[in-house]
C-alpha cells in the first residue's frame, strides 16, 4: 500500500519533486500545500488542498510530507517550513528516485529528495531536508550538512564537505576533501580547489569569493 504524502510548496520545484514521487511507487500525493495568498489552484493534476496556515489539521489525516519549495540563495523558507512540520507532529520521509543510486552504507536524513540519475556513494551522509538534484554525485565519504541544494550535475568529490544551508550550483565541482562554510553559495560552474574560510558567494575555476554572507538567513529565498 502507498504511503499519503503532503507536498508543502507548488512551485517549479514541486513539479520536479512530482516527478520522483510519481516514478518512486511508494507514496501517494494527497495533495499540494501552498504559501497563504498564492495563485496557484492545482499542479499536474494534484490540487492545492490548503495553506501553510492549515498545516495542523492537515497532518492530522496525513501525517507524512515533504518540503518542495526550491532552494537557491538561502534555506531559510524551507528550514521554516521542516521546523514547523516537525513541531507539529509531521513525518518527512526521504524520497529517492528508483533511477538514482545510494550506496547501502550512504545516510539519508529527513525530508532528503534525491533525484533522477543522482548518486549518493558509499559513506556518504546528506542532512535532513537536503535536495541532491538531478545528475548529481557525492562521491565517497562525504558530508551533505542539513537544508542543503546539491543541484543538476554538480560533483562532491571524495570526503567533501558541505556545510548546512549551503547551495551548490549546476555543474560546481568541489575537489577532494574541500570543506565548504555555513550558509554559502558555489555558483554554477565553479571549482573549488581549497578549503573556503567565510560564508559567502564563490564563483570562478578556482573559485574566489564574490561576496561574503553573514550566517543569519532572514533574506530571500529564491526557487528553482
Amino acid at each position: 500500500m502507498k504511503t499519503p504524502l503532503l507536498l508543502i510548496g507548488g512551485g517549479g520545484h514541486c513539479a520536479s519533486v512530482i516527478d520522483v514521487i510519481e516514478a518512486n511507487d511508494s507514496f501517494e500525493i494527497v495533495g499540494i500545500v501552498e504559501a497563504p495568498g498564492a495563485e496557484t489552484k492545482s499542479l499536474l493534476g494534484y490540487p492545492v488542498i490548503g495553506t501553510d496556515d492549515h498545516l495542523s489539521e492537515l497532518l492530522k489525516t496525513t501525517q507524512n510530507c515533504v518540503i518542495t519549495v526550491g532552494q537557491i540563495e538561502h534555506a531559510a523558507v524551507r528550514k521554516s517550513l521542516f521546523a514547523k512540520v516537525k513541531k507539529l507532529g509531521g513525518q518527512l520521509p526521504s524520497i529517492v528516485s528508483p533511477l538514482a543510486r545510494v550506496a547501502r552504507s550512504a545516510r539519508l536524513g529527513e525530508g532528503v529528495v534525491v533525484m533522477h540519475h543522482a548518486i549518493v556513494n558509499h559513506f556518504a551522509s546528506i542532512g535532513d531536508n537536503s535536495i541532491i538534484n538531478h545528475k548529481a554525485l557525492v562521491e565517497h565519504g562525504a558530508l551533505v550538512g542539513k537544508h542543503c541544494h546539491i543541484s543538476t550535475s554538480a560533483t562532491l568529490n571524495g570526503d567533501v564537505e558541505v556545510s548546512d544551508e549551503c547551495f551548490v550550483g549546476s555543474g560546481a565541482v568541489l575537489v577532494q576533501g574541500v570543506m565548504i562554510p555555513e550558509n554559502s553559495l558555489v555558483g554554477a560552474g565553479a571549482v573549488v580547489t581549497h578549503h573556503l574560510q567565510t560564508p559567502g558567494v564563490y564563483v570562478g575555476c578556482p573559485a574566489v569569493l564574490k561576496k561574503p554572507r553573514s550566517i543569519s538567513r532572514d533574506d530571500h529565498l529564491g526557487d528553482n
